[in-house]
C-alpha cells in the first residue's frame, strides 16, 4: 500500500500522472528513513531538514505538514503493510504536483507520497568480511553550494555514477566538486580518519546534509580523544588516511577497505557503531 497525500492506496493504483513536476523537473524532495517497531530513527533531525530544504525551494509547506502529521502518516502506512512492528526502509516524497513549464502553475500547491518496504537489519552492524572496493568519480563534479547538498529528485551524477561503478567492479564511487575536492560517496556522507584526526567535508563543498553524518559528527564530538575537522578533502589524502568510511541512515557505517592500491581497516569505524547502537537504545 502507498501513502498519496494521506489516502492509502494499493501499489497497482499508485501512478503519478505524466505531468507530476517531480517526475518532469525534478521539482520534488525525498527522505529516506529507517524506522523500527514503529520507531522512526531520528525523525526530528529529517523532519527539520525537509522542512528547511523546501523553504530553499521556495515550496509553499501546508500548515497540517507538522513532525506529529508526517509521522502518524509515515506509521499508517507501515501498519497498512503489517511493517508496523518490524524494521523497514521508509521513502516520504514530497512534490509540488502538477502544471506549469519551469513556473508552477500553482506555486501554493505540494504533494506527498510515501512507500514502505521491509528492511532486515534493526541495528547497525558492519560485517568484518564485506568489501567496499571505491574509485574517484571524474567524468562529472557538483558544484559547491546549498542546492548540491538537497536530498531532491535531481540525482543524475548518482545515477551514472552508480552505472560507471557497477561496470568497473567497484563498490561505490567517491563524488568531487567542481574544485577537485573530494566531497562523499554516491550514497552518503565521507569520513576520514588519519591517526586521532578526523575529517569530514563541509557542506559548503557540495555534499549532502546528511542525517547520519549529523548523528556522527555529534558523538565524535563528546570524545576527547579525537579532534574533529569539517574540511576539504582533496585526493591525495585518500591513500594516506588510516580508515574511510561512508555514512547513510540506512547502512549506518559502510568502512570502506580498498581505494586503489590502498587498503584500510575499520577499527575505528566499528567503535563508532557500538556507540551509535547505544545511542539508539536510548531514543
Amino acid at each position: 500500500m502507498i501513502n498519496f497525500n494521506g489516502t492509502l492506496l494499493p501499489q497497482s493504483d499508485s501512478k503519478l500522472t505524466i505531468e507530476n513536476r517531480g517526475y518532469k523537473y525534478g521539482d520534488a524532495l525525498f527522505e529516506t528513513l529507517k524506522v523500527v517497531n514503529g520507531k522512526i530513527f531520528f525523525w526530528e533531525d529529517h523532519y527539520f531538514r525537509l522542512m528547511s530544504s523546501m523553504r530553499i525551494l521556495r515550496m509553499e509547506i501546508p500548515m497540517n505538514f507538522t513532525m506529529e502529521f508526517l509521522e502518524s502518516e509515515i506509521l499508517k502506512t507501515l501498519e497498512s503493510n503489517d511493517l508496523l512492528h518490524a524494521s523497514a526502509r521508509v521513502r516520504l516524497n514530497v512534490d509540488r504536483g502538477e502544471g506549469g513549464k519551469y513556473l508552477p502553475s500553482d506555486t501554493t500547491q505540494v504533494n506527498f507520497n510515501i512507500k514502505a518496504e521491509p528492511h532486515h537489519h534493526p541495528f547497525y552492524t558492519i560485517d568484518a568480511n564485506a568489501n567496499c572496493i571505491v574509485d574517484l568519480y571524474k567524468d562529472y563534479f557538483v558544484a559547491p553550494g546549498l542546492l548540491s547538498g538537497l536530498k531532491s529528485n535531481n540525482k543524475a551524477i548518482q545515477v551514472i555514477g552508480s552505472i560507471y561503478a557497477k561496470e568497473n567492479d567497484f563498490d561505490n564511487c567517491l563524488v568531487l566538486n567542481t574544485n577537485k575536492s573530494v566531497i562523499e560517496a554516491l550514497n552518503g556522507n565521507l569520513f576520514l580518519v588519519k591517526g586521532d584526526q578526523i575529517k569530514t567535508p563541509p557542506l559548503e563543498d557540495g555534499c549532502l546534509k546528511g542525517v547520519m553524518r549529523k548523528q556522527i559528527l555529534e558523538l565524535l564530538s563528546k570524545d576527547v580523544n579525537v579532534n574533529v575537522e569539517e574540511a576539504s578533502i582533496s585526493p591525495f589524502e585518500l591513500q594516506k588516511a588510516d580508515e574511510l568510511f561512508i555514512t547513510n541512515v540506512i547502512k549506518g557505517i559502510v568502512p570502506i577497505t580498498k581505494y586503489r592500491k590502498k587498503t584500510y581497516g575499520s577499527d575505528f569505524a566499528q567503535s563508532l557503531v557500538s556507540k551509535l547502537n547505544a545511542k539508539l537504545r536510548l531514543l
